[in-house]
């Protein structure tokens, strides 16, 4: 069931990040959404480390986004940098 979670929150999370960061990223909207669920498994995995969640608690929408924001940071400078 946390699984479901997360990728339903990661979903709304890589609008809520495309937002967030704006610009000309590469990718489009299927890209952004992945990147959202990537983020908010990337979040769920780090608070579990941290021990902010329990075992089969989801992250948060607010570190899901943090979350997906890194990720769609290090995407863009990964795929910027073969572009240029």
């Amino acid at each position: 069931m946390s699984i479901i979670v997360t990728i339903v929150i990661g979903f709304l999370v890589g609008l809520v990040a495309k937002f967030l960061m704006p610009g000309r990223g590469p990718g489009g909207f299927i890209v952004t959404i992945l990147l959202g669920i990537v983020g908010a498994f990337v979040a769920t995995y780090i608070g579990h480390t941290l021990g902010w969640y329990r075992e089969g608690e989801a992250a948060g929408f607010i570190g899901s986004v943090i979350g997906a924001m890194i990720v769609l940071f290090i995407y863009r400078v990964v795929v910027g940098r073969r572009a240029a």
